[in-house]
């Protein structure tokens, strides 16, 4: 069976077939570096990492682009209210994000292009579009560049929209366009703008718009038609769009697939800096292992809304600590082949979901069987292609350490809670409250549920 991707873009499923065999070009989207991340931030870089492993496992030789943003309004204006330079405040934020994924094990991307170092190919792409009389140089003086909407009448196919049914966003700056739809290819420095924040161009001095730096950049390491483009499902439109329509106006194919992973949200909305309502990843991991805030993650499917809650990542850690303590009690095992279920579950758009029920399908075999290496070394491959092994020297010494510790915690409880069902089961309540009082006593808290007694560290 072969790997199939459904288009959030265009709602069709298909099966994935590279341009070229054997080889696969990935662009991601990368984040604008204007402040921490948070865990909203991180979902799309795991989703994508698990994207290029499954690739990769596959036999694919796989490219994969991961841009940074660090030239933006936003950029300009966070880093003037904190009376910073606005290189300064990137540069900071962009070693901020790279912590980031390596404690959740994201693995680097091939090359990971900054918008700043690249704003040659940009003004080159701009120039061509003009030359093709897609764009324009607004007739105001004030430098800005913009994309014509209406001279491209494909412009709107990827998110199936008409342009006639579409607003100008908010916050778009009408000066000098020819449609309010216009988007800014090229922005000519204003006055309150620091100098170091416009390059020379043929329009004067400024700086890219958003959407042409990621069309240049993907360009420029994939080339004129690539296979999977990806990001958050909230830049489908108009960021994706944009890009889709600029990159194929200059005569580029662009990208044939597109992966969009959904928002996680908080009370129902999508996790944002704007929001407030952010949950910066250091602070997460100062009650969670990075490896357990991975798996979160990675167990909901990259398509579905994820309502982030502590009591679900609580749960989501005491699963994976279930995985953690069968290994140990198997002992030192090899890696051994993806169960047949595993694989159809990652073939059929990448569904993690059901590629976890096949994890714990197989912990609980194993539990059962009076050889557990078989059942083991299949759960450490399916760890494995999700970047959950962890014995992975990406999550450090310490945090290897830590698992055989929490592994051998669950032991022990373990022992207990079928030692205290086993009294209830008897009647033998006296016993039964005495093992519960016991465990508490050890810090740690028992909560009788429908599928069974759980455990948390008080």
């Amino acid at each position: 069976m072969s790997l199939r991707l459904y288009d959030t873009a265009i709602r069709d499923v298909r099966d994935f077939v590279p341009l070229q065999e054997g080889k696969v070009g990935l662009y991601l989207c990368g984040l604008t570096v204007q402040s921490e991340p948070h865990v909203g931030h991180v979902r799309s870089a795991v989703n994508f990492d698990v994207l290029q492993r499954w690739l990769r496992h596959l036999g694919h030789e796989v490219t994969f682009i991961r841009n940074v943003t660090d030239i933006d309004d936003k950029i300009i204006t966070k880093a003037a209210a904190q009376g910073r330079p606005w290189y300064n405040l990137a540069s900071a934020m962009k070693r901020e994000l790279d912590t980031a994924y390596a404690s959740l094990n994201v693995a680097p991307p091939t090359y990971e292009p900054l918008a700043t170092g690249h704003v040659p190919e940009m003004l080159a792409l701009i120039e061509r579009l003009i030359s093709r009389g897609h764009a324009y140089a607004a007739e105001d003086g004030s430098g800005d560049v913009y994309f014509d909407v209406r001279s491209w009448p494909s412009y709107g196919e990827l998110t199936r929209q008409r342009l006639d049914d579409m607003e100008a966003a908010e916050d778009a700056d009408p000066r000098g366009k020819r449609d309010p739809r216009d988007f800014a290819l090229w922005k000519g420095r204003k006055e309150s703008e620091p100098e170091t924040a416009s390059w020379p161009s043929p329009w004067g001095p400024g700086r890219p718009g958003w959407h042409i730096e990621c069309s240049a950049m993907a360009g420029k390491y994939l080339g004129a038609a690539f296979d999977i483009h990806g990001g958050g499902v909230d830049l489908r439109f108009p960021h994706h769009e944009n890009e889709q329509a600029q990159s194929r106006a200059a005569g580029h194919p662009f990208a044939s697939y597109w992966f969009h992973n959904a928002w996680i949200t908080t009370a129902g909305e999508k996790m944002s800096k704007s929001l407030g309502n952010s949950l910066l990843i250091p602070s997460v991991l100062e009650s969670y292992r990075g490896i357990e805030l991975r798996y979160y993650l990675v167990a909901a499917h990259y398509r579905s809304h994820v309502e982030f809650s502590f009591e679900a990542l609580d749960e989501a850690a005491q699963g994976f600590r279930r995985i953690e303590g069968f290994l140990e009690r198997a002992g030192a095992v090899e890696g051994g082949e993806l169960p047949e279920a595993f694989v159809a579950a990652m073939n059929d758009d990448i569904g993690t979901p059901a590629a976890v029920a096949v994890l714990f399908d197989t912990v609980r075999e194993g539990n059962k069987a009076s050889d557990p290496a078989p059942y083991a070394g299949q759960v450490l491959a399916m760890l494995d292609v999700l970047g959950l092994h962890p014995a992975d020297p990406a999550w450090g010494a310490g945090s290897g350490d830590d698992a055989r510790l929490t592994s051998a915690v669950d032991v022990l409880v373990a022992g207990l809670l079928e030692a205290r069902t086993e009294a209830r089961a008897a009647k033998d309540f006296a016993t039964a409250d005495a093992i519960r009082d016991r465990i508490k006593a050890a810090g740690i808290e028992v909560e009788d549920t429908p599928n069974g007694p759980k455990w948390t560290l008080i």
